[in-house]
């Protein structure tokens, strides 16, 4: 049996904020990258600073920055930009290093500051490092060679090499400063003069998040261990190998991901992509030519191998992000030490079109920064308020689970009765098994509530009605199914039984709708019954990751009723 996991406090709060970071990752940042606004990674950041040190002073908890970094970075997946996995990197990172910074020097100025100018210096020392995964220590080589010509033109009688990087790394350092002393007066306003939350206050953009998960998409673990290695022999063979072989493997490489991915195709057709590989190429070639007197094919080779080695790692992280959407993987989460995880990122699902509601047009943060970072914290406040009130999120969901025959539906009567002796109202439906002489010629569909019946499946072949296995489906029992599962119908009841849940649903038919209706509005507790060969695909088509799975062969009945009661009370 699997734990029941509730969200706690600490990552309920950890989603609000997370979400309302990822909501101007998102449209804010969509809006900067498409006006090629410099800088607008920085701007993100020093939003995001803001925030955080404002909340840090409503919200004290330890470890809520690294929990909203996660669920923001992951949120980040819903993004329409093209390229997240630089991003969602940043993002987690940068709230890290803000939560080892405070958890060291403490909240206060210090600790702020500092964690601010940290947080602000990882995007400059990431965009670095991108430089030197791209494109190898030749692009050290290639900057150095440059500006100790420049300093030779000019004439300069001290050392420019380190100099432009030291400027640009202080502009990083400031801007974290100045959102850290933003962020500070907005959390002592939130202090002494609290913002109450109100929606007129906001402006509403016409900008909404594409889930980019293409739920037709084929996702592999093998595809996924087999782009890690082929990226791997890639960067090996680049680095170790003559010209022809690694042009040759690479274009071998990216060709299959281009088939596969779509990613990998919209990375190509960038044009800033093919502007750089030219750039490079040419720049390389010009200056180790007749800078270090190299002959000028080998110079004119070390660009293409500092681009293909650039376009291998930019697609690779490209097809690696796709692969990363498994649904397997985010089941896997529900295992280990961020179980809490999958919990907190559905909640920010949930939350962020209406988070993304309350997100202030670009003008109104402009003009006054305090005041928008101090209404959303209030919003942020409010939905805290509002989902820890919710009865829904006390919500627990079962699943008895064997083989076919295996006496699930009889295990659900005697369920049913022994819930009902206890006076515990229970709805739903179950199927009954029809005999005619000793011979199996359908089903009969049970309203538990009521204990009616409708005929549901017949052992007869009529091309006019929908068929499962060798069984006609009677129209009119699926119409009364569903009324039997309406969350209206079942208000009273404290849980509610659907045997089963297999084929039809996967394939959005039968009780699929139901099951949706269910977990969105009813406030009761759900007993799904999943033959065993569907229970994976059940599990991940509902995100089922949290509940409490019974396998009626491995686990003695009277146990598994006796920790059904335990649950329910």
């Amino acid at each position: 049996m699997k734990d029941k996991i509730q969200l706690n406090e600490k990552w309920l709060k950890a989603s609000i904020i997370g979400t309302v970071w990822a909501s101007s990752e998102i449209v804010l940042g969509s809006f900067l990258h498409n006006l090629k606004v410099p800088f607008s990674g920085t701007f993100l950041t020093a939003i995001a600073i803001v925030l955080l040190i404002s909340v840090s002073y409503i919200w004290k908890e330890k470890g809520l920055f690294w929990r909203a970094g996660l669920i923001c970075a992951l949120m980040k997946t819903m993004s329409p930009s093209a390229v997240i996995f630089g991003p969602m990197i940043a993002i987690f990172s940068e709230s890290v290093l803000m939560e080892i910074s405070i958890r060291i020097l403490g909240r206060n100025y210090l600790g702020f500051l500092v964690a601010a100018a940290l947080a602000s210096s990882w995007t400059f020392f990431q965009k670095i490092a991108n430089f030197l995964i791209f494109y190898g220590f030749n692009i050290v080589e290639l900057y150095k060679s440059i500006m100790q010509f420049t300093q030779k033109q000019l004439n300069l009688k001290f050392d420019t090499v380190w100099l432009p990087i030291l400027l640009l790394l202080l502009i990083y350092v400031l801007v974290g400063i100045v959102a850290a002393v933003i962020g500070i007066k907005t959390g002592k306003k939130l202090v002494s003069n609290p913002t109450k939350y109100n929606p007129t206050t906001y402006h509403h953009l016409n900008s909404t998040p594409k889930n980019k998960t293409n739920t037709e998409f084929s996702y592999s673990i093998v595809w996924l261990i087999g782009d890690v290695l082929a990226l791997l022999i890639s960067l090996v063979l680049i680095n170790l190998t003559d010209w022809y072989v690694w042009i040759l493997s690479s274009i071998v490489v990216v060709s299959v991901w281009v088939i596969r991915y779509k990613r990998a195709l919209r990375q190509l057709l960038r044009p800033t992509f093919w502007l750089f590989f030219v750039l490079i190429t040419m720049l390389t070639a010009l200056v180790f030519t007749h800078l270090q007197s190299k002959p000028v094919l080998d110079a004119v080779l070390i660009g293409i191998e500092m681009n293909f080695r650039a376009m291998v790692l930019i697609l690779g992280f490209s097809v690696l992000g796709t692969e990363l959407y498994n649904p397997k993987i985010r089941t896997f989460f529900s295992t280990t030490y961020f179980k809490q995880l999958p919990l907190a990122l559905e909640l920010s699902a949930e939350s962020l079109p209406l988070v993304i509601a309350n997100i202030p047009d670009f003008k109104s943060l402009m003009r006054n920064p305090v005041l928008v970072v101090s209404q959303l914290i209030a919003y942020a406040e409010f939905r805290f308020s509002e989902l820890k009130a919710t009865p829904n999120s006390g919500k627990k969901i079962f699943i008895i689970t064997g083989k076919l025959d295996s006496g699930k539906t009889t295990f659900i009567k005697q369920l049913i009765e022994s819930l009902t002796s206890k006076n515990i109202k229970v709805g739903g439906i179950f199927s009954q098994k029809i005999y005619e002489n000793s011979e199996l010629i359908g089903y009969d569909l049970i309203d538990i509530q009521t204990n009616n019946s409708k005929a549901f499946l017949l052992n007869y072949t009529d091309q006019s009605l929908p068929q499962i296995g060798k069984f006609s489906i009677l129209p009119q029992s699926i119409d009364f199914g569903v009324k039997c599962l309406k969350s209206d119908y079942n208000i009273e009841n404290k849980l509610v039984i659907i045997d089963e849940i297999g084929r039809l649903e996967l394939e959005d038919k039968g009780w699929a709708k139901s099951v949706d209706e269910l977990k969105k509005s009813y406030q009761g507790h759900l007993l799904l019954v999943v033959r065993d060969k569907f229970l994976k695909q059940i599990i991940e088509k509902w995100n089922l990751t949290s509940c409490s799975v019974f396998n009626i062969a491995e686990n003695d009945k009277n146990k598994i009723e006796k920790q059904l009661f335990n649950n329910l009370d």
